[in-house]
């Protein structure tokens, strides 16, 4: 009989921890779902921009190619622009270069976002719920030439000159 009671008491206990296991999982593996999905995004703008670089890059050469062409073939005025040309070429690719560190600033910036999801996924409700709302204490008064404050439970109190509360007695 004993026996038979305690083999029920431990599938009853078996269970709840299995429960608490699965919803733990399913937070976590949201977490992980979302920290991956904001990976790949930052992977892909990573790659994009890399191709946004390259582009440049060729755009730059081309340019310059073109403007040694041009000034052994044309006169003054055609290498200035020329060069001109080889000069913007070569600010894109220097704004196709910060464009690719911002990609991946922005994915450290996601990742670390993916980090603290996880961790705030651990956290019970109770941690989150036991915080109360802070409401300023409203000035009723002078005391000896200081503000006199009533905090939300109606105590009387103001500040001394260390920045410490001092309560009134009425």
């Amino acid at each position: 009989m004993k026996k038979i009671v305690l083999l029920c008491f431990l599938v009853v206990l078996s269970s709840n921890f299995y429960a608490q296991e699965t919803t733990a999982k399913t937070t976590k593996s949201k977490t992980e779902a979302s920290a991956k999905k904001a990976k790949s995004d930052a992977d892909k703008a990573k790659a994009d921009a890399k191709k946004e670089a390259a582009k440049a890059k060729k755009e730059a050469s081309k340019a310059t190619e073109a403007s040694a062409s041009a000034a052994k073939k044309s006169a003054d005025k055609e290498s200035a622009k020329a060069k001109s040309d080889a000069k913007k070429a070569a600010s894109k690719a220097d704004d196709a270069k910060t464009d690719a560190k911002k990609a991946a600033t922005k994915a450290d910036d996601a990742k670390k976002d993916a980090a603290k999801a996880k961790k705030s996924a651990t956290k019970t409700v109770k941690e989150t719920n036991e915080k109360a709302p802070k409401t300023p204490d409203k000035v009723t008064g002078e005391y000896n030439g200081k503000k006199v404050y009533t905090g939300p439970k109606g105590g009387k109190y103001y500040i001394n000159k260390n920045g410490n509360k001092t309560y009134i007695q009425d």
